[in-house]
């Protein structure tokens, strides 16, 4: 579990008056809020019958009926299942489908526009074509209109606040929020982040929509059954409601930052919240110099050390998850920025944000050494030390399913392992739970595909590099670190 006393330590908290105090409050209010957001995730997950919901299936199936793609939401869903793991059938690459369902996001709610967020970050999940199809919801959605931004801010703060400029252009525009450059009356440079007016109620009618949609293709569709589409509508929910809570994202942003100071993680670092101007629908933070990981230049004087960014990346991702369970659950390209004057990262947008407890940490050490040696017992163990499987299931039948699977795997690559078969291994893995109605937990879903984009950041910035070798050398090192508690894990047999 999160330590209380890091934030006490941390010194990039204290520099700002206020902040650690704020911070302990944020994180306090924190849990019984994502609790909250969990069990609301659960009911709206649940296909049921209301005067709003039979409204918004109807204008969805005008839209769908207007785009000519009866299949469309079909594929939709499956692409963003895929997203996270989950395989309901190959997506049809065909530019006609995409098209089609590219067209339904655009005529559909922010949900829709999320579900499109989800399979713009799926490299190594989903074909090339739905990825770059998609690459539009990251931060291109529709802006507010002119203004509006301005009165949210007024409306939250009162007329009596610290922002004496806000940039009238927006940074990005996203399905749930907005971004613009502003200024303290300290001079500060801060991002300003508002979320879109009466998203909460549009986005709850989008989820039951799709949640009636999934209902009736898990009826007629065996393939929509075995991948468990409604409990991905449930962790999609869950997901984007915690999203809609800046209050959240400025808990996880102090959490974060105070997780990096304890690392040592001197070239790795997070906007700091500013106390007093965060509300559920505002949040106002530092801003950090950068650019995306994938623009930086790829050779030339100006070129940064690919090996040490990699180092450094990986490093303080895997050291913040294994060590103290918190991690940014999204590190695509755009939240990886990286000055090119000091090569220092900046970890941005942390509405998405992984926790795992010391139980859960352990299981994750456990599954990655199973993973490593191909061992099915082993990861299924792992899973069900996770929580991911009943303990009254039948994991004999689980392992011989998946050690049959990862057989088939380990023939085509002649034994060898490589940093990119965790991505299908984990698909295999997913696959088997799914088609015995176990659904992997959110936050372990959110780190296996962090690995995923370790793996994209590891080809952009050291393509020449042995990623799953730097992976392997920081477990080592955790489990040589006798204050991890690691080591003991294998100290004993693993329970079966």
């Amino acid at each position: 579990m999160f330590d209380h006393e890091l934030v006490d330590a941390s010194r990039r908290l204290a520099e700002i008056p206020g902040l650690t105090e704020q911070a302990h409050r944020w994180h306090r209010d924190a849990r019984p809020r994502r609790e909250a957001v969990a069990a609301q995730a659960r009911r709206l997950a649940r296909p049921r019958i209301w005067p709003d919901t039979i409204a918004s299936f109807a204008s969805t199936g005008w839209r769908v009926v207007t785009a000519a793609a009866p299949d469309a939401p079909f594929q939709l869903l499956a692409a963003a299942a895929a997203s996270v793991g989950l395989r309901v059938e190959p997506p049809n690459a065909s530019a006609a489908t995409i098209e089609r369902a590219q067209r339904l996001v655009r005529a559909g709610g922010p949900a829709y526009v999320k579900l499109g967020q989800f399979i713009a970050t799926a490299d190594g999940l989903l074909p090339p074509a739905w990825v770059s199809a998609f690459a539009w919801c990251r931060d291109e959605a529709p802006p507010l209109d002119p203004g509006v931004a301005r009165a949210v801010v007024d409306r939250e703060l009162g007329s009596n606040h610290r922002l004496v400029h806000l940039d009238d252009e927006p940074l990005a525009a996203g399905s749930i929020g907005q971004v613009h450059r502003g200024r303290l009356d300290d001079g500060t440079e801060v991002v300003v982040k508002v979320r879109r007016p009466g998203l909460r109620r549009r986005f709850r009618s989008d989820v039951e929509t799709l949640a009636l949609a999934v209902a009736i293709a898990e009826r007629f569709s065996a393939g929509a059954r075995t991948a468990n589409l409604s409990g991905f509508v449930e962790l999609f929910a869950q997901l984007a409601l915690e999203e809609l809570d800046f209050r959240l994202e400025a808990a996880n942003l102090a959490d974060s930052a105070a997780v990096l100071d304890a690392l040592g993680a001197d070239d790795m670092v997070t906007p700091r919240p500013v106390p007093g101007m965060v509300t559920e629908r505002l949040l106002v933070m530092e801003w950090l110099p950068g650019v995306s990981y994938a623009r930086l230049e790829p050779s030339g004087p100006g070129r940064l050390d690919g090996d040490r960014l990699l180092s450094v990346g990986v490093r303080a991702v895997i050291e913040a998850t294994m060590k103290h369970g918190v991690f940014h659950g999204d590190l695509h390209a755009g939240n990886v920025l990286v000055d090119p004057a000091t090569g220092r990262f900046s970890l941005v947008d942390f509405g998405i944000t992984g926790r795992l407890d010391d139980q859960q940490r352990g299981s994750l050490v456990r599954y990655l050494a199973a993973w490593a040696t191909s061992d099915a017992a082993g990861q299924v163990a792992a899973m069900q030390s996770f929580g991911a499987i009943d303990d009254s299931a039948d994991t004999a039948a689980l392992v011989t399913e998946l050690q049959a699977e990862l057989d088939l795997l380990e023939a085509r690559a002649h034994g060898e392992v490589t940093f990119d078969q965790l991505g299908v291994t984990l698909g295999r893995l997913l696959q088997v739970l799914a088609r015995n109605g176990f659904t992997m937990p959110k936050d372990l879903v959110l780190f296996f595909k962090n690995l995923l984009y370790l793996g994209g950041f590891a080809a952009t910035v050291a393509p020449d590099a042995d990623v799953l070798a730097v992976v392997q050398d920081i477990l080592a090192d955790l489990l040589a670190d006798p204050d991890s508690g690691f080591a003991d894990l294998f100290a004993e047999p693993v329970p079966a």
